[in-house]
């Protein structure tokens, strides 16, 4: 109380604003006198050493320590201020000397907090260097107190340094074994939070070897870690360590385990594993039967993952969007829309709310299948609920406009998106500008490309990709070249995408040569693989050479990999092509009775060939049992239908089947009009042809060079130019209230007969079947 005495008696005479200052001064010290109850506070006096010298020394430096405090509560906090640290002098010994800072870091234990802020205010200092000992001193003050939410900075700092010493220190050391073990569980806990797998591991090895058990929820936590990094051997070690050593698994190991094993295909073990947590009395809950729905959907028997939902029901467990996404997800992925839109009524009965993410799987699924009305309408429903849809949801919708070439549509919903204050992303900017390379626009694909790097979105691979496929696809294999290489130059890795990318463009133009360098050296990053067969199989099948396509088959089989609907799709299109009708049918039954499932690509090619040669009743037969089978129709093949029916001359079943896709949602687009515009005018119904071009138009579809070689085809080359400025200006300048039969006149009297047949029509939608 001297001390405070004195001090007061310094400052009364410091001015006119003396009393105030006095004040703050004496309640600060009244704050410091009342903590230093705590802290036993005693004089440096040679009375009170012993004769061992390094006691004396740490209770030298221990009183030092609380008469700092004393005098300045923030003593040891950590120094911010510029200038010379007074504090730093007194304790050089402690600083430079590890083995005396951890004496003195155990002469304080009794208080933690003190001993904790003095660890790190040394640890701060210029040359200091920890010892696995003080890292120990003070792991164990803080276990012993139970402030091991206060160890975390320690231990980030100690697995930066000897974490083999410590850990063997710990083990093989005189430490309390109870205070042993729960620092080596919190070890644990810390490296597998860190994600930090190797060092997790040894530790856990370590422990289990020195009979130090590890709790329960830390060989959870281990499990998980190993599922998300899909180390499957890795794990069923710990697993199987966790067994041998009686470490008794609860329902969050059990369900870690069964979500392992589904996500690898693995649902008979899962099966097994959920009959024996049943027979141990662990019984399932609601995240068991999700993981098991999962698994189901993700093997394909969706019978089986819809008996776990009726179990969960019966079971009185709770059911809620994640026990019904995977199977909605499911059905999407397999076209089955109106099953999946079954589940979800089906939700509403049971009580489970479908979510943001219920809502994007539908608008995918439908965005998927060109059904791009049905999409926007579910994007309605969800605000309708006040869901607010997040990026992800605009970018399905983007990824349907640009999928149907509606590039217009896509770039509005950017605007409406910033619009809810959402932020376009690296997948919303690839997707539009895919969208604009699909539509042959390269240069405002280059633009945007510019544009995404202004914003500070620089390009990735899958962008180089997309824009190297869109020069290829525009025959500019220069171009694509250097888009690739600019792609090395700023040091991104091409992925397989990337040079199978590449490899079916140099085919495609006829560079089989350079094609085969690249496939030997993606051989050598990630060795053969069934796509890239398949991309040669492609190419070999678009240059008509199906016999050395079948030669690479072979080869294929012969290496293990077994062909897909890919493979035969490439071989069944070109026997259609070459006019071999009844050898692509025998290669699509062929295909069927070795498992191999058609697409909707396999049915739409084969419909087109029938279509195209009038054979339309066959078409129509394969229109039926795709769909009887679940694979539903999309714009592509409705439309290669409606061209068969429109060169039969009738008409009736070719709007019959436009009005039916329509229906289902799927948007026509240019070509579904351009077929109907051609049928029209063989017909010379020039006035429901005109009707067809101006709704087209109407509806933010451009016709390009095929609509107008339809439409004028019988012109002859030198009337053509002069209709197609008149359509410019009395269709598309605004004028269609004008009589369509006084155009439709004007044109009758231009017509005369020509040589011109509508063959780009048809090539085109050959090359875009596949």
């Amino acid at each position: 109380m001297t001390l405070h005495v004195r001090s007061s008696k310094s400052i009364v005479t410091t001015g006119k604003h003396s009393f105030n200052f006095i004040k703050v001064r004496l309640t600060f010290l009244s704050k410091s006198f009342h903590q230093s109850q705590n802290y036993p506070f005693v004089k440096t006096n040679t009375q009170n050493c012993t004769n061992n010298s390094i006691d004396c020394t740490e209770f030298h430096f221990k009183n030092l320590i609380f008469s700092a405090i004393e005098r300045n509560y923030w003593a040891f906090c950590y120094n911010t201020k510029p200038g010379p640290n007074p504090l730093q002098d007194r304790f050089q010994a402690v600083i430079f000397e590890p083995e005396l800072f951890t004496r003195v870091l155990s002469s304080i234990k009794e208080h933690p907090r003190i001993a904790l802020r003095f660890f790190h205010w040394v640890e701060k200092q210029s040359g200091f260097t920890p010892s696995d000992n003080s890292f120990i001193a003070i792991l164990e003050i803080l276990a012993e107190s139970n402030l091991m939410n206060r160890a975390y900075p320690v231990m980030e700092k100690m697995v930066c340094g000897n974490l083999n010493g410590v850990v063997n220190s710990l083990i093989d050391g005189n430490l309390n074994a109870n205070i042993a073990a729960k620092l080596l569980d919190f070890m644990l806990f810390f490296l597998a939070k860190k994600v930090m797998v190797e060092q997790c591991l040894w530790v856990f090895n370590k422990m289990v070897e020195s009979k130090f058990l590890p709790d329960v929820k830390n060989c959870n936590r281990i499990l998980k870690m190993l599922r998300d990094k899909k180390l499957v051997h890795k794990r069923k070690q710990v697993y199987s360590m966790m067994n041998v050593y009686h470490i008794e698994p609860n329902i969050i190991t059990y369900n870690t385990l069964l979500d392992s094993y589904c996500k690898e295909g693995e649902v008979g073990q899962a099966l097994n594993l959920l009959e024996k947590m049943q027979t141990k009395g662990c019984e399932p809950n609601d995240v068991t039967y999700n993981a098991l729905i999962s698994g189901m959907v993700k093997i394909g028997d969706f019978d089986q993952a819809k008996e776990m939902l009726s179990e969960m029901l019966v079971l009185g467990l709770k059911v809620s969007s994640y026990s019904y996404n995977p199977l909605i997800r499911g059905y999407c992925e397999k076209g089955l829309i109106e099953e999946a839109f079954n589940l979800v009524e089906e939700m509403a009965i049971v009580g489970a709310s479908p979510t943001v993410h219920t809502y994007n799987i539908l608008m995918y699924g439908l965005c998927k299948q060109g059904r791009i009305v049905y999409a926007r309408q579910q994007h309605s429903i969800m605000l309708k609920k006040s869901l607010m849809p997040d990026i992800v949801s605009y970018n399905i919708l983007i990824y349907g406009y640009c999928l149907l070439g509606r590039i217009k549509e896509a770039f509005l919903l950017v605007s409406e998106l910033r619009r809810r204050d959402l932020f376009p992303t690296m997948i919303t900017y690839n997707t539009l500008m895919q969208g604009l390379c699909g539509s042959g626009n390269m240069q405002k694909a280059m633009e945007l490309k510019g544009e995404m790097v202004n914003l500070g979105f620089p390009p990735d691979v899958y962008t180089y990709t997309i824009l190297a496929k869109g020069c290829y696809k525009m025959g500019d294999l220069e171009m694509g070249t250097k888009t690739y290489q600019e792609m090395i130059r700023h040091g991104l890795q091409p992925d397989q995408y990337a040079y199978i990318t590449r490899i079916a463009g140099e085919l495609k133009l006829d560079d089989t040569k350079r094609a085969i360098g690249l496939l030997e050296i993606l051989e050598k990053r990630i060795g053969p693989n069934l796509i890239t067969y398949n991309v040669f199989v492609h190419g070999l099948c678009k240059d008509a050479n199906v016999e050395g396509a079948n030669e690479l088959i072979k080869e294929m089989v012969s290496k293990g990999f077994v062909p897909d609907h890919f493979t035969y799709t490439s071989i069944i299109c070109s026997h259609l092509e070459s006019g071999k009708i009844q050898k692509a049918k025998d290669l699509f039954y062929e295909m069927q009775s070795k498992g191999v499932d058609p697409t909707v690509v396999t049915y739409t090619v084969l419909i087109h060939a029938h279509a195209v040669t009038a054979r339309v009743e066959w078409a129509l037969m394969y229109f039926m049992e795709m769909q009887e089978k679940g694979i539903m129709p999309n714009v592509i093949t409705y439309n290669a239908l409606i061209n068969g029916y429109c060169k039969c001359r009738r008409m009736d079943h070719a709007y019959r089947y436009f009005s039916e896709m329509e229906a289902r949602g799927l948007v026509a687009n240019k070509y579904s009009y351009t077929i109907l515009i051609n049928g029209n005018c063989d017909l010379g119904n020039w006035s429901e042809a005109l009707r067809l071009y101006t709704e087209m138009v109407d509806r933010g579809i451009e016709p390009d060079s095929c609509t107008h070689s339809a439409l004028l085809k019988k012109i002859g080359l030198d009337s053509k130019a002069d209709a197609v400025r008149y359509l410019e200006n009395v269709v598309l300048g605004g004028h269609v209230n004008k009589s369509l039969e006084m155009t439709s006149v004007k044109l009758t009297r231009m017509f005369i007969h020509s040589r011109n047949r509508f063959d780009t029509l048809e090539l085109t939608m050959r090359n875009n079947l596949l």
